[in-house]
């Protein structure tokens, strides 16, 4: 019997690699028979993104000292890996087949889980350090750069990482949000000239409105709901200034993904031309993700939660999906499942069953600090009541 392990991060618990480790220890204890496990750890673009992508293309790490989402200090990873021995399938995702590719991670970097829930609040964090990150990889060789935006703690527009490329915003050389009401211009030019940049997103939320970074994004980030109105103005104003420097057209604020991580695809999309790829589908194809279900007789899967965003066809559901397809049973564990979100899974895919991990009645910290045990035991109890 052939097992494969594929879940993604269960957020401030376990890392998708952690979270693929434990589910298997727990098959090994449930089970006699003779079985062979596999895992394949899964990243949305955020935490994990390049140590997945890089280790399953066998390249190597590096890292760098850059600034963090609050001015501070960071150690920040980039991958590097040769896009010759990706398959033919991912690198026709990249449109680029040959050369060295340097994957970028922004949680690393300017991630919401590197600031204490105390200070969350995108008026005062930037994205410097992304900018200093792409330099670094455009000076060291890189043919292209894949650079993956989950997790963000910013909603500047990417400005923090124009400043750090090379343009001015106003009178200071670095700005946040917090100072936008003083920017009145811009100036300076990039001066290097930077591989393509390809930035891996599943969001399509324009940059502004009800839709936008600001409503959609800022309260997970620290926006109070009566900031949001004025926070999405300012940026109005910032947007149209960039597309007027960089001679772009207004419609680029409208256009699907320019939203999503705080508006950082919306500035290196008008000034450096990146484009958005479909990050599960590259993430799926860059990990044989069909090929590993296809060999498995039994899919195990998860993240944090699973509730109706869940069922977009990204990560977890997106397995689920494959494993429908392939005539595979499949059972996916969260720390907390949605009803309503289980029921669909259960009528769209018969074969795949979803379970909670998480006791009833746990309080929050308890249920992040015991996540791994907890993972463990309902592996077990839904393997025992799959074989009864």
């Amino acid at each position: 019997m052939h097992i494969l392990a594929a879940f993604d991060k269960f957020k401030d618990s376990m890392s998708a690699q952690t979270a693929c480790e434990v589910a298997l220890s727990g098959v090994a204890k449930a089970l006699s028979e003779p079985i062979e496990l596999s895992h394949a750890p899964l990243t949305d673009g955020g935490e994990g993104f390049c140590s997945i992508l890089t280790s399953a293309a066998a390249g190597k790490m590096e890292t760098h000292t850059v600034s963090g989402p609050l001015g501070e200090t960071v150690e920040a990873p980039i991958g590097w890996i040769q896009l010759e021995d990706l398959s033919t399938a991912a690198k026709a995702i990249l449109a680029k087949s040959r050369g060295r590719l340097a994957i970028i991670e922004m949680a690393s970097v300017a991630g919401l889980e590197q600031v204490p829930k105390a200070k969350r609040n995108p008026n005062n964090c930037s994205s410097y350090g992304v900018g200093e990150l792409i330099k670094i990889a455009s000076y060291e060789g890189a043919s292209a750069i894949l650079l993956g935006i989950g997790g963000s703690a910013t909603s500047d527009l990417g400005i923090g990482a124009l400043e750090a490329l090379g343009l001015r915003f106003g009178k200071r050389s670095r700005s946040t949000p917090a100072q936008w009401s003083e920017i009145e211009f811009i100036t300076g030019k990039i001066e290097l000239e930077y591989p393509p940049i390809l930035i891996a997103c599943d969001v399509d939320n324009p940059l502004l409105g009800k839709q936008g970074a600001a409503y959609v994004y800022g309260p997970q980030k620290g926006l109070a709901d009566h900031e949001l109105a004025a926070f999405d103005l300012q940026a109005a104003r910032l947007a149209s200034m960039i597309c007027n420097y960089f001679n772009q057209s207004q419609a680029l604020k409208n256009s699907p993904g320019s939203g999503a991580a705080g508006g950082i695809g919306f500035g290196l999309k008008a000034a450096l031309n990146a484009k958005f790829v479909a990050g599960f589908e590259l993430v799926y194809t860059w990990l044989d993700l069909g090929e590993k279900v296809a060999k498995a007789d039994l899919v195990l899967t998860g993240e944090g939660k699973f509730d109706s965003s869940s069922l977009s066809g990204k990560g977890p559901f997106a397995l689920a999906s494959a494993a429908h397809a392939a005539n595979k049973p499949c059972i996916l564990l969260a720390g907390k499942v949605d009803s309503g979100a289980a029921r669909k899974l259960g009528d769209q895919f018969p074969l795949c069953r979803s379970y909670s991990i998480t006791p009833e009645d746990c309080p929050l910290p308890k249920a992040l600090a015991q996540a791994p045990e907890n993972l463990q035991r309902a592996t077990i109890r839904a393997l025992l009541n799959r074989v009864r």
